[in-house]
């Protein structure tokens, strides 16, 4: 999937851009020359309390209606099935509601970006928390390329020494012993991956790799 929003010199469009698969809740607004707004609050048990007000306070700040969006972007994760549910589904609906298109990022690349332009330049990991002492975690060259993952791991099955970034290292940190910032995505990242077609772009779907956490009751038994 290509970029099918405002170009980096194309003034005058913009592109909302944010991410749930975290305990962050981050939103950033794109002008298609550069970042106009941003907002990011950790909480990892509001992401429904939080989003909108988030989307809301970079509309305002930039002096943009909601009508003027011509694209979404959307950390599709992996990430725990509550909160990345939040960003997936009020991407869609803003999709739906204003008839523009809506793309995916891995959110664990949006992280090895933010490491790589932070000055990372060997081989690492991203890892976040997948709950049930777990890790999504994934691997990249020095350059931010993704070689292998994501995937759902014990962290014991995947230590290393060498650098980690994400919120891996600070759960487990006798694991992940080189730990190195970001330990959250950043909206303001996502957007200009987007702009500037230096990501995969996916489908808006979510990457839970398991089944969520809640799963439904059992049938009752027949009354005999």
């Amino acid at each position: 999937m290509r970029w099918a929003g405002p170009t980096p010199t194309s003034l005058g469009r913009v592109l909302l851009a944010f991410d749930t698969a975290t305990p962050a809740v981050t939103v950033a607004l794109h002008d298609g020359e550069r970042v106009v707004a941003s907002h990011t609050t950790v909480d990892a048990m509001r992401h429904g309390e939080l989003l909108a007000p988030g989307i809301t306070a970079v509309l305002d700040e930039a002096w943009v209606p909601r009508q003027d969006v011509t694209a979404v972007a959307v950390g599709v994760g992996p990430g725990p099935f509550t909160g990345l549910r939040v960003g997936l589904v009020t991407a869609r609906t803003l999709g739906l509601a204003l008839g523009i298109p809506v793309y995916g990022v891995c959110t664990l690349d949006v992280l090895a970006a933010q490491a790589v332009r932070a000055g990372l330049g060997e081989p690492f990991l991203v890892a976040t928390d997948a709950r049930r002492k777990e890790v999504y975690v994934a691997s990249y060259d020095g350059q931010g390329t993704r070689l292998d993952g994501p995937h759902v791991r014990k962290p014991a099955d995947v230590a290393t020494d060498r650098p980690v970034v994400g919120a891996g290292p600070v759960l487990y940190p006798e694991t992940f012993p080189t730990a190195l910032e970001p330990v959250f995505p950043d909206a303001r990242v996502l957007a200009q991956l987007v702009t500037d077609e230096a990501v995969e772009l996916l489908d808006p779907e979510p990457l839970y790799l398991r089944r969520p956490d809640i799963t439904p009751a059992a049938k009752p038994k027949p009354v005999s």
